[in-house]
């Protein structure tokens, strides 16, 4: 969850020197000339136009183009491919953090954690959060971090810096663009809390940018290294559940409480934007790991979409019950669908069904499910049948499958750290791969693929459930099978 303030800076602070050499920011040009920042921002632009006339059609219109699979053409490649391409080895790696507020701070602790890890700048306009922040760094045994507290815009002056190798935005969604834009431009790879943006033409812009300056921009999606979820990846890439046919995934959660509480987000940032959009907010937890199991984007991909919304109710009916009438709160709109439910299609005929509620009372799940010609996988609570293990009509045990465990989870077998370890195990893979010099696990094109049904279920839902086509952020990559999460442990 991205709870945390949009950031600011600290004027005391200046950039430092980088001590290891980086990789070129920019491709170069036929006569070995890079290209200037300028050029690439005039680029980016370009790009962004294309997104949003695509945005800019009528409901009916896409929804048209969609169903009939006419697939908006994908921009033109501006630079190379950033599948497969590992980071820079390097025996330290720099990070920078961007937003302290819940997520942000929560985080903190696991980057310390990590061997040849320092945490040397910090940013959020909320002073007192970046000076507790900073308490726990030199608690940790680093040296002090460089504070930006002065205003929202302050990340950019922590993205100059020239002695960060990494930076971790964890701010309110609607930065995230920006704020991943300003790393790539200034050097610097970088991991977004969900949803990586907000629109689709920032989706490929970042896809562009990407493969422009030659850093990775990452989704960090979290749920993606849950324990049961990194076990169903390699029963099914080890083929236990037969060909697959389909997966679910959700964020149902009832967030009532804390969206409207004065003190658990900063301001009202996530409320409100059930004021804006009526599709699926959230897509990321559900969507990453059923994708992860599918090979999206390493076989197969995501071909179009179709959304459904009930009425938006809960959280009126929530305020009406608990705020008093002086609450600003009671100005407020509410046009999100409560319950969101959307199907995808992906290239080889199989489905993904997502869902998305955080306004109705319900327990907590992210149904996780998979389905094949041997048999399924459902989670909340984990249950599993498959063949020939199973032929008596009855779920049987899951916990029998930990032969199956990711390396990962038998290396860590009880991770510190919230979410049940899968923050910690997410942090020491992002870590180990760039310290290692190894690919990521996921890429800019899985951030773009997993954020994708935002913009697209509200169009989706706003025409009535028609089918809209889901762009191709690969550029025809997708045909080529390569490795994402079930990887191999380094030998290193």
């Amino acid at each position: 969850m991205n709870d945390a303030a949009t950031p600011g800076r600290d004027s005391s602070d200046s950039p430092g020197t980088p001590d290891t050499p980086d990789a070129p920011l920019l491709d170069t040009a036929p006569d070995g000339t890079p290209p200037s920042r300028r050029s690439v921002l005039r680029t980016t632009a370009g790009v962004a136009g294309a997104g949003i006339a695509f945005g800019a059609l009528g409901a009916g219109q896409a929804a048209a183009a969609g169903a009939a699979g006419a697939e908006p053409a994908a921009p033109p490649r501006q630079g190379r491919t950033m599948a497969g391409v590992p980071f820079e080895r390097r025996s330290t790696v720099r990070v920078g953090i961007i937003g302290l507020g819940n997520r942000g701070a929560s985080m903190i602790d696991l980057f310390l954690a990590q061997p040849g890890v320092r945490v040397v700048a910090l940013c959020d306009p909320v002073r007192t959060k970046a000076e507790s922040a900073a308490a726990r760094v030199t608690a940790a045994g680093q040296p002090a971090p460089a504070l930006y507290t002065r205003d929202e815009d302050d990340y950019a002056q922590l993205c100059a810096r020239g002695d960060l190798d990494f930076v971790y935005v964890a701010t309110p969604w609607e930065t995230h663009f920006a704020m991943a834009k300003s790393a790539m431009l200034n050097g610097k790879h970088v991991g977004v809390e969900c949803p990586v943006a907000m629109r689709l033409d920032e989706l490929w812009a970042l896809v562009d940018l990407s493969e422009r300056t030659r850093r990775h921009c990452m989704q960090l999606e979290n749920c993606c290294y849950g324990r049961n979820e990194m076990r169903v990846l390699r029963m099914a890439h080890a083929g236990l559940f037969g060909e697959l046919l389909h997966g679910a995934g959700a964020y149902n959660h009832d967030l009532r409480e804390l969206m409207f509480s004065p003190d658990y987000y900063e301001g009202p940032w996530r409320r409100l934007w059930h004021t804006r959009l009526r599709g699926d907010l959230y897509p990321n937890h559900g969507f990453g790991p059923v994708a992860n199991y599918l090979d999206v984007n390493r076989g197969d991909r995501v071909v179009s979409i179709a959304s459904f919304g009930t009425p938006a109710l809960g959280l009126a009916e929530y305020r009406k019950a608990h705020m008093p009438p002086s609450d600003p709160s009671w100005k407020e709109s509410y046009i999100g669908a409560d319950r969101t439910i959307s199907m995808l299609r992906t290239a080889q005929g199989r489905i993904i069904r997502l869902e998305h509620d955080v306004s109705t009372p319900h327990p907590y799940s992210r149904i996780n499910s998979l389905g094949g010609t041997r048999g399924v996988f459902e989670d909340y609570p984990a249950r599993i049948y498959v063949e020939p293990d199973h032929t008596d009509h009855r779920w049987g045990d899951f916990a029998r499958y930990a032969e199956w465990d990711h390396w990962l989870w038998k290396e860590h077998a009880n991770p510190p750290g919230g979410h049940g370890g899968m923050d910690y195990l997410m942090v020491f893979r992002l870590m180990q791969c760039m310290r290692l010099g190894l690919v990521p696990d996921f890429d800019v094109y899985d951030a773009a693929t997993w954020t994708a049904p935002v913009p697209l279920s509200h169009a989706s839902i706003r025409a009535k459930g028609m089918p809209l086509a889901v762009p191709d952020f690969t550029r025809g990559e997708w045909r080529k099978a390569r490795t994402g999460m079930d990887s191999d442990k380094p030998s290193a």
